[in-house]
């Protein structure tokens, strides 16, 4: 054979015996792979199930890639058992026999029917179209790892998503029959509660999920990106997520229901407590407001509401809830209610507080007048005839009723003007308005 030839220079013994060590080991190789595919758990159970979608069309090219796959290697073994056959005839080969074996070794001397010839399968780049092509052995182990790795790759991807999701599913649907147990008693059902509705969707979310995923399991499949590897990815658990997520949120809505169940006797009465203190609160400053009306003069007093009736009702409600074991709509009612409540007994002390500041001013007025009068006295000046006809004025203005605080303010101050100016202290200021806070002393003229 000449160099002109496509198999180039004839090979010699030695090239011959490692071209033969060498493709025996691709050989070997090649039937390791096709055996472990053809025992895969994911291709068994691909054979055997009701595919739909991309599944299904990945699964008949991927098929009739694992027929040619075993064609291609029958051909590849028998070409090479031929070369091996050659080379055994004689110790040392003879011209004629490497000329051969060269042939079969580097040239395109495998015939095979091209992938056009098998229905859906794959068609290697730049030969499409091809009923029959002839391969040299190295072209025809680069095909096999072409058409292996692809459909490793559907078989891997199917499988992990098989692998992943159902029992995940499975795990989470009999966590969602738990759930619905819980749900049921304490009235979180469908068109009675929004939670229960929920339970519904997710439901039916994962039955028909699973439905999907053990048809079409490839639509279930994120391929890695830039990844080559057969299998390269990861199942996609986006709806599964989702889904779990939305029970987790209906599994805290039933736990505060059941919490509602067990302390909601309590809460009730609590809110009966605090609304009864605020009516108190209430009857309180009303009748305190009477006694300032009769005994302050010329003085603003705020007019008292009356108890919240509303606030009654709404409680009524709860507790009518509560017989009826509506857990689920007596949970929001006692948290509004808590909440108004609390403002109620605040409103109500306000109110108290608002009506009987008149006689906290009378109070400190008489509190102050007497304890100057104490003062003048332990200095001896009790008998001062201007002190004691000042201080008998002011006794008389915060004694009688009714007591005009701003007249009772000003006799009051020119009582302690007229005890500095005796004592040789500082003067008190000028007074403010009644129901200002008490005045402290400073600098000043008496009046």
């Amino acid at each position: 054979m000449g160099d002109t030839d496509p198999t180039g220079p004839v090979m010699d013994r030695d090239e011959v015996d490692r071209a033969l060590a060498r493709l025996g080991a691709e050989h070997e190789a090649v039937e390791t792979s096709l055996l472990a595919l053809q025992d895969h758990a994911g291709r068994r159970l691909l054979e055997g199930a009701r595919l739909t979608g991309r599944t299904e069309e990945r699964w008949q090219a991927t098929e009739a890639s694992i027929t040619l796959l075993w064609t291609y290697f029958d051909a590849y073994s028998g070409a090479l058992r031929t070369a091996r056959e050659i080379r055994a005839r004689r110790r040392w080969s003879s011209h004629d026999d490497l000329v051969e074996l060269t042939e079969l070794l580097r040239g395109e001397c495998v015939t095979l029917p091209g992938p056009a010839a098998a229905a859906n399968a794959p068609t290697p780049h730049g030969r499409a179209g091809r009923l029959s092509e002839r391969y040299s052995l190295a072209a025809l182990v680069e095909l096999m790892n072409e058409l292996y790795a692809s459909s490793l790759d559907m078989v891997v991807a199917a499988d992990a998503v098989w692998s992943a999701l159902p029992a995940r599913i499975d795990l989470l649907a009999a966590e969602l029959q738990r759930t619905r147990r819980l749900a049921h008693p304490v009235g979180v059902r469908p068109g009675e509660h929004p939670a229960g509705d929920d339970l519904e969707r997710i439901t039916r979310s994962l039955t028909r999920l699973r439905e999907q995923v053990i048809s079409d399991p490839l639509a279930f499949w994120k391929p890695l990106e830039g990844s080559s590897a057969p299998g390269g990815g990861r199942p996609d658990t986006t709806v599964y997520d989702r889904e779990a997520r939305a029970l987790e949120e209906v599994r805290r809505e039933i736990d505060a229901v059941l919490a509602v169940r067990q302390d909601s006797e309590k809460r009730i009465v609590r809110l009966r407590d605090v609304l009864s203190r605020a009516d108190r609160t209430l009857a309180e400053a009303r009748t305190a407001r009477g006694e300032v009306l009769a005994k302050i003069a010329a003085t603003e007093v705020p007019v008292v509401s009356g108890p919240p009736t509303a606030l009654q009702e709404q409680l009524s409600t709860a507790a009518e809830y509560r017989r009826h074991a509506q857990w689920h709509r007596l949970s929001p009612l006692l948290d509004s209610l808590e909440q108004k409540a609390e403002d109620e007994l605040v409103r109500a002390r306000e109110s108290l507080t608002a009506v009987t500041a008149p006689l906290a001013i009378r109070a400190e007025l008489r509190g102050r007048l007497d304890a100057y009068r104490a003062k003048v006295a332990r200095h001896g000046l009790a008998e001062d005839t201007v002190l004691a006809e000042r201080y008998e004025k002011a006794r008389r203005m915060l004694w009688s009723a009714p007591c005009d605080l701003r007249v009772a303010e000003e006799a009051v101050l020119r009582y302690q003007h007229a005890a500095a100016e005796l004592l040789g202290t500082t003067q008190p200021r000028v007074p403010g308005p009644p129901g200002a806070d008490a005045p402290e002393e400073r600098g000043g003229s008496g009046a």
